[in-house]
């Protein structure tokens, strides 16, 4: 989509590009500001508490992101010995990502009620705030999944602590890139939405907070 947005509608493809960068680096910040609030510094002596792109971006995972509308940025690091309570640290770290996904979003969905003037054109300001709620509420919903090395896999590991589940852990941890990298290539390689379970509450969620079809107001903006 961003190819053919740079030669049709360059303004909406540097938009677009600036919402993923701005969401993703605010993701990966809370992590390591969460990590600093619990006792470790980690992620701070290693660059990483820093609202500076360049320090967060992956550039392959970038890339990705671009080409093929996946992607990642760099793994916020911490030392669970450092945390207050590493159980449950560990789990308010990881969490802190789609946190501030939620906020974002929300955030973003209050600026467009009052940017946005019924019967015009959408500005640039209500296009980039429309990828800015969509792009932090799939975010969200993304990383929230359980399994390794998602975000909310840091939860099913604390809850499935105990040794009686030492398999299942081990299964989610070995078997979770393995499962994540076959959807992907299915949603790339076919037509079919295996993300459904992540696009449908996506829009959704949009619908309910813009008070209107997210879905249509996008279909506008992609066919100027």
């Amino acid at each position: 989509m961003i190819f053919s947005l740079l030669s049709s509608q360059p303004a909406v493809a540097f938009v677009w590009i600036l919402a993923i960068v701005l969401s993703l680096t605010v993701h990966e910040f809370s992590h390591a500001l969460a990590g600093k609030w619990r006792g470790d510094t980690t992620a701070e002596r290693e660059g990483r508490l820093t609202l500076n792109p360049l320090a967060h971006v992956d550039w392959m995972g970038f890339a990705a992101v671009l080409l093929l509308g996946f992607g990642w940025a760099k793994p916020v690091p911490y030392n669970p010995y450092n945390l207050k309570n590493p159980k449950w640290d560990s789990v308010l770290i990881g969490l802190a990502g789609p946190a501030s996904n939620l906020v974002f979003a929300v955030a973003s969905a209050l600026v467009l009620q009052v940017v946005t003037v019924q019967g015009t054109p959408p500005s640039l300001l209500s296009v980039f705030l429309l990828f800015m709620i969509l792009l932090n509420l799939f975010l969200l919903i993304f990383n929230i999944i359980p399994v390794h090395p998602l975000d909310g896999s840091k939860l099913f590991f604390a809850l499935f602590d105990a040794p009686k589940y030492a398999a299942l852990r081990e299964t989610v941890a070995r078997r979770g890139p393995q499962v994540l990298l076959v959807l992907v290539l299915i949603s790339i390689l076919t037509p079919i939405n295996v993300f459904f379970f992540i696009s449908t509450p996506a829009f959704a969620a949009c619908d309910a907070l813009i008070g209107g079809s997210c879905m249509g107001m996008l279909s506008s903006i992609l066919s100027l």
